[in-house]
């Protein structure tokens, strides 16, 4: 993407006649012209009521990098410091509540200091949910799809429903595992169950989503994000103790994403051309006792 500005006037002799000659110099866009050129290659419409708005930072501020992500926590902002990104494009909220309010943080100390840091560093954030799972196919499901290997695996286009040989949860989950190496996968259901059809479902639907992809087309195994305890983990032990065919896996919300979110920069170097875009991984957020470090 090249935006032209001033032009730069070089002054000549040819013979007894004094030239002139312009050359255009390149401006670098602003994030609001960065967000304008993504709409554009988007083949869903803008929705006006969205959660895909800049959380902080000037949109008419020069870009000089791009960071694409999952969240932007302090550790992701740091790298993108670092690496002289000052527009930040994350899928989930940056101040904790979906819609970004934050009228209940302004005397939260953990909202001013993250504000604090990002408003020294001048960072642009946008958010870019909505319409990266509204477009077609869904950016999100694109990536993660690609990444777990299962595209030979699609029962139809919508990427939600798969068909894979014959064999048990248990086995199926160490597959995941080594898939998603930063995800500390929770199994609900029979370990030696034999399956073939599996449901994904990608971030946090709801459990009434859950319910719906587990009872359709005979699905026997849903791979999951994240649900409420009470809601889809427990609707799944019952249905496992009736005897029914029925197992999830969850994978935790961001490794069930973060891979949409790296085909979000891949896609968007198609188009950015001059200004420097780059994945960043959140990875997981938790981690083990088992895994805990001796002092």
């Amino acid at each position: 993407m090249k935006l032209m500005g001033v032009c730069v006037i070089f002054l000549f002799a040819a013979g007894s006649h004094l030239l002139v000659a312009q050359e255009p110099v390149v401006k670098a866009p602003s994030a609001r012209q960065i967000i304008g050129l993504m709409q554009s290659h988007l083949n869903c419409q803008w929705s006006k009521e969205t959660v895909d708005t800049f959380k902080s930072g000037n949109p008419d501020d020069v870009v000089t990098g791009i960071a694409v992500g999952m969240f932007a926590n302090i550790s992701m902002l740091r790298k993108a410091v670092e690496n002289h990104c000052n527009l930040v494009i994350v899928h989930e909220p940056t101040f904790y509540n979906h819609l970004d309010n934050t009228e209940s943080l302004q005397d939260d100390p953990v909202y001013l200091k993250k504000a604090a840091y990002i408003n020294e560093h001048k960072l642009i954030i946008f958010r870019f949910h909505d319409h990266w799972h509204q477009t077609v196919p869904d950016g999100i499901y694109v990536g993660m799809v690609d990444k777990l290997g299962w595209k030979a695996n699609q029962a139809d286009e919508s990427m939600k429903f798969f068909k894979f040989e014959e064999q048990t949860v248990g086995s199926f989950a160490q597959k995941l595992q080594k898939k998603l190496q930063g995800s500390q996968l929770r199994i609900v259901g029979d370990p030696q169950m034999r399956f073939t059809n599996v449901a994904l479902a990608v971030g946090a639907p709801g459990s009434q989503s859950h319910r719906g992809l587990l009872n359709d087309r005979s699905t026997e195994v849903l791979v999951a994000g994240e649900a409420s305890e009470w809601e889809t983990y427990e609707y799944v032990l019952d249905a496992s103790m009736l005897g029914m065919k029925k197992a999830a896996i969850f994978t935790g919300h961001i490794p069930s994403e973060e891979a949409g979110m790296e085909y979000c920069a891949t896609w968007l170097k198609t188009f950015v051309k001059d200004i420097p875009v780059i994945y960043l991984e959140n990875g997981s957020a938790y981690w083990s006792v088992r895994n805990t470090p001796k002092p």
